[in-house]
């Protein structure tokens, strides 16, 4: 297994997703991917990546940045569903995971390190088989041994 391969994307706490989506569109050149909870979460990717998207942005309302605006977590990936059963067990055993999702695209697990900071470590289905998901954000329950049972010794790079 090589483990962490790198960075797939980070989340970001902002005041509008919408008002800031629109700056990374009109500035860097991003595009909007998909929206999701009513345009208050987006989710957008640079013009250059093959992620399915590079940024998400959640929308928090008016504050200031010691109420909460900045990051959310960072997402590393892994090329296998079998590396991230494996980092499961270890989260687990470190007493660091903090939940498990289904996103229709990737299979995510969250932890925290010992200061309490969110982290993602997750795997991108192969791209042929996004289908709905491609568009639609969902967050669903993460069965591990069933998508491991599927999806054992398929590697993408995505």
């Amino acid at each position: 297994m090589s483990g962490i391969r790198g960075l797939n994307h980070a989340v970001l706490y902002v005041t509008d997703a919408q008002q800031s989506a629109a700056f990374y569109r009109d500035v860097l050149g991003f595009s909007v991917v998909q929206e999701a909870a009513g345009g208050s979460a987006v989710f957008i990717r640079a013009g250059g990546s093959t992620n399915h998207h590079d940024l998400g942005l959640f929308s928090i309302g008016a504050t200031s940045k010691s109420q909460g605006t900045g990051l959310y977590h960072l997402a590393w990936q892994v090329d296998t569903i079998d590396e991230l059963a494996a980092i499961q067990t270890k989260l687990a055993t470190a007493r660091a995971l903090k939940g498990e999702s289904d996103h229709g695209v990737s299979k995510s697990l969250y932890g925290h390190d010992p200061d309490g900071i969110e982290f993602e470590i997750m795997w991108m289905v192969p791209e042929s088989h996004w289908g709905i998901y491609a568009t639609n954000a969902i967050v669903a329950s993460l069965d591990i041994a069933a998508e491991v049972a599927r999806w054992s010794g398929v590697v993408t790079t995505n």
